[in-house]
């Protein structure tokens, strides 16, 4: 099984293996063992799922920091659209020229990269042979969902690299141009919401590697870039280009409204994503032009690396959109960066058959047959005690030799009611206090 680098990661010394987890990953990643949660690699999907509802902060997102820019004799940030929502009543362009003040050499809105990535979905979606729904490739995070759980849906997924590698590309190429430096001098850093594009960066899907050469997270940037704002002293030009479109794909349905079609569904939440995919692959909504699925609840703005209440950034993501000065592309531009950089998938996207139970069907087929037999005589409760999220997985479990039968608390109950009226007959059939010889 190849290895992949994950953002999310475990804290085992703040673990206090409650269990609240593994209820909630969407891929059965997480299990609690001997009181720690343990993540299993090949599941994960780092959706951030675990980070957001663990009480004790346990489960954390391994990002860049800040000072890791200066790695690179030339710095571009490339902020993500949620960044402009965490700040109240701030434009964007203080925003972007507060990124400049805290050591970048230049500043390439994602929000931008949105507006190419919009107007390839729009040529790519006048394809008649392509399957429907065509299923966004934005979040890395549904993308890799797709390939561990729904792998027949993978040649449904749009055929175009994201926002964020599209942005990188195209600043370094503007910057190396304008400034006459190389391009391996350059280091552009995404400002992101979400662990799932640190994991993109580091294991990119589609390409061969990242352009992007490192993620700094909202969380991080946004106590000093809030106090370079507050103190900005001077007015540059307007740095602010991305359209009112590009803006809005920090929230759900952003995208999609983007696209012109008629017939979409922009779903947010990775249970509700679920669902939806659930119907997709049981051929239910082959009417269906367009599908934007998005891991964090809101859309990125609700990602768990922000700042802001989800809700109240999705607010201002609006009014900022409204007050956005950047236009549309025009075909020349869309036309002309299709031929100077590389904007859709090299690699084909697999299949990540991490549930599979063994390479010989044979055998599979056993252990299938195992599970069904154990699980019938699992309580079916799924109280997550035993340390896997259902009773299935616990099944799965014990079948691949992770787990005992007896880690269900039913079922060790039900194991030490039977010792104890074993003991009891053996009591009643032991002479009290006689010897044979006296009887």
């Amino acid at each position: 099984m190849e290895k992949y680098y994950h953002s999310v990661t475990l804290d085992k010394e703040k673990c206090r293996g409650c269990t609240n987890c593994i209820k909630r990953c969407p891929t059965e990643a997480i299990r609690v063992r001997d009181g720690k949660a343990r993540i299993i690699g090949e599941r994960c999907i780092d959706c951030g799922e675990c980070i957001r509802v663990c009480p004790y902060h346990a489960k954390v997102a391994l990002t860049d920091p800040l000072d890791s820019i200066y790695e690179f004799p030339y710095r571009i940030a490339l902020p993500a659209p949620t960044l402009y929502g965490q700040f109240k009543n701030t434009d964007i362009t203080a925003i972007l020229i507060g990124l400049k003040e805290l050591g970048f050499d230049d500043v390439f809105e994602v929000a931008r990269g949105a507006d190419y990535v919009s107007a390839f979905v729009k040529e790519a979606m006048k394809d008649k042979e392509r399957k429907k729904p065509a299923i966004s490739s934005a979040c890395p995070a549904i993308v890799r969902l797709i390939q561990v759980r729904f792998p027949e849906l993978i040649d449904n997924i749009i055929n175009i690299e994201s926002p964020m590698e599209i942005a990188a590309r195209l600043a370094k190429k503007e910057f190396s141009r304008k400034k006459g430096v190389k391009e391996e001098d350059i280091g552009a850093f995404f400002i992101t919401p979400c662990a799932a594009k640190m994991t993109s960066i580091r294991n990119p899907i589609g390409i061969e590697r990242s352009w992007v050469d490192g993620a700094i997270s909202i969380l991080e940037i946004y106590g000093p870039l809030y106090n370079k704002i507050a103190n900005l002293k001077n007015d540059e030009d307007l740095l602010q280009t991305a359209s009112p479109y590009g803006i809005l794909w920090a929230n759900s349905g952003g995208e999609s409204s983007s696209l012109g079609v008629d017939n979409y569904l922009a779903v947010d939440g990775i249970q509700n994503v679920i669902r939806v995919l659930e119907e997709i692959e049981d051929d239910k909504l082959t009417d269906l032009e367009f599908f934007e699925g998005l891991a964090c609840s809101g859309g990125c703005v609700g990602g768990p690396l922000v700042f802001e209440n989800g809700f109240v950034a999705k607010n201002r993501i609006r009014k900022l959109a409204e007050k956005a000065k950047g236009e549309d592309l025009s075909t020349e531009e869309v036309m002309y960066t299709k031929e100077k950089i590389q904007w859709y998938f090299e690699k084909e996207i697999l299949p990540k058959p991490v549930m599979k139970l063994d390479d010989d069907i044979t055998l599979a087929m056993k252990k299938m047959e195992a599970i069904e037999r154990i699980y019938e005589g699992l309580p079916g409760l799924d109280c997550g005690s035993c340390g896997s999220p259902s009773c299935r997985t616990h099944a799965e479990d014990i079948v691949r030799g992770y787990a005992s039968e007896m880690d269900c608390v039913f079922k060790l109950r039900e194991k030490v009611k039977e010792l104890a009226q074993q003991m009891i007959e053996i009591s009643e059939k032991i002479p009290g206090g006689k010897t044979n010889n006296n009887e």
